[in-house]
């Protein structure tokens, strides 16, 4: 008999007979010659509630089954006569898969996150987590309709690459095996050092200036020690570059991606919304909409440096005009100051990459970061450097070798015109949807600093 989701019956309109549900056991009950067996398969939040009695065939195997065990139950689909749930499993055959040992670490009760992320090959099976990786699951489908249905064409990006976007050092290097099978010999492979992307960017500008609008969503990865509840060693990044496009319409762009992913998580994950809005992040969905239906604040960033002067609060790091800002900076602007989303725009040209368009004062950049309540930044972002004499003099300052990056300079050689583009971590989404305070908490098997298990 062919399986039927969890979440097809528990929306289903009518009676149905002879389903067949596989899934795994989360609890069983005995009471009055019945057992009551909760089942969720991981198609949703919620568990269907399988009875079964001494006439079902099988019920040797029904006594077995323990939490965490996987089974199989056929039987009609009938309206439940217990409180809390509209419909039942009546079992009229109940076959255990396999029988979980009372070892099994997920029994019925909550278990800490630093817990769960030592058994991160089992999380996904408590309701938490399960339900965020459906978020995720969700959120990344989301991602591409809002492209598509704006005409953008998906670029994959190489993940192996000789150049270093961000300027920062930060990288992975790829290396293969040396000739004698010891050693690394990965330059003699590529002919030049390879390293693992940082970001997709610098390829995606090479196909905007030629299929229009484009965009990334891959793999990244950064080579920085550092323990923070915001940062890993591989995440995922959505990267769109766009051709005849200034600062503000790349302002405009992030802005309708943010809006846009809130209310897709409302529209497509209400029941898993619920159990962070319970138990994780108390109003999380008010906020949500707060984020779907607000116009962001746009500020300056040498506005936001005097705002954040004047506040009146104190920070662990002194707010200073040249200076990046903190995190505690950013959530002072969404959740003190504005109370809503924030884009920052106008940086200094000191602290920000070699590829930003040099602004007519010579002194900031077109930059522009967008925050979120929560979290801080979330996307980040430019109008590029479409002058060449501009970039060559920006590397120039930068220290950053000609060399390895002629390729990019001839796109300033050939038709070049206006373009910008942003970046805006996965991760850092999945914190704002959900409330779930560490990055590690957001990611299948996150990757970080010391870590390197599953």
């Amino acid at each position: 008999m062919k399986r039927v989701k969890i979440k097809a019956l528990l929306g289903s309109r009518t009676p149905l007979e002879n389903v067949c549900v596989k899934g795994w056991v989360k609890t069983r009950r005995d009471a009055s010659g019945f057992s009551f067996i909760e089942i969720n398969d991981g198609s949703c939040l919620k568990n269907i509630q399988a009875v079964a009695d001494p006439s079902s065939d099988g019920w040797e195997d029904v006594r077995s089954l323990t939490t965490g065990s996987a089974a199989a139950v056929s039987g009609d689909l009938i309206e439940s006569k217990g409180k809390g749930q509209k419909w039942e499993l009546a079992a009229k055959k109940v076959a255990a898969l396999h029988i979980a040992p009372s070892s099994f670490p997920l029994q019925k009760k909550r278990h800490t996150d630093a817990f769960l992320r030592g058994v991160a090959h089992l999380r996904p099976r408590t309701n938490k987590y399960g339900a965020a990786f459906r978020i995720r699951s969700d959120l990344s489908h989301a991602i591409h309709t809002f492209f598509k249905d704006r005409g953008f064409v998906q670029l994959h990006a190489p993940i192996i690459t000789g150049s270093d976007c961000e300027g920062a050092g930060a990288l992975f290097r790829v290396a293969a095996p040396g000739a004698d099978g010891s050693g690394n010999d990965g330059d003699d492979f590529f002919g030049a050092r390879a390293h693992l992307s940082v970001s997709g960017q610098l390829s995606a500008e090479m196909f905007a200036l030629a299929l229009g609008d484009v965009y990334v969503f891959g793999p990244t990865f950064r080579a920085e020690n550092s323990h923070t509840r915001r940062h890993a060693a591989e995440f995922w990044m959505v990267e769109p570059e766009m051709a005849f496009c200034d600062l503000e319409g790349n302002m405009d762009l992030g802005e309708e991606l943010i809006q846009f992913l809130a209310a897709a998580a409302m529209d497509e994950c209400m029941d898993d919304l619920a159990l962070f809005d319970r138990f994780v992040a108390p109003n999380l969905i008010k906020t949500l909409e707060k984020i779907a239906r607000s116009d962001f604040a746009r500020v300056s960033y040498t506005e936001a440096v005097d705002r954040l002067e004047r506040s009146g609060k104190k920070f662990e790091r002194p707010v200073s005009w040249g200076a990046d800002l903190q995190s505690e900076h950013e959530r002072c602007l969404t959740e003190d100051i504005f109370q809503k989303p924030v884009i920052l725009f106008d940086y200094p040209e000191a602290i920000k990459p070699f590829y930003m368009r040099l602004n007519d004062d010579g002194k900031t950049v077109a930059a522009m970061d967008i925050l979120v309540p929560g979290i801080g930044e979330i996307i980040g972002g430019s109008q590029r450097e479409e002058r060449l004499d501009a970039l060559k003099d920006r590397m120039a300052a930068k220290n950053v070798p000609a060399g390895p990056y002629q390729w990019y300079l001839d796109s300033r050689l050939y038709g070049s015109v206006t373009h910008s583009g942003f970046g805006m971590g996965f991760e850092r989404l999945m914190m704002m949807v959900t409330g779930i305070s560490n990055i590690r908490d957001v990611l299948p098997f996150p990757r970080t600093p010391g870590s390197i298990d599953f």
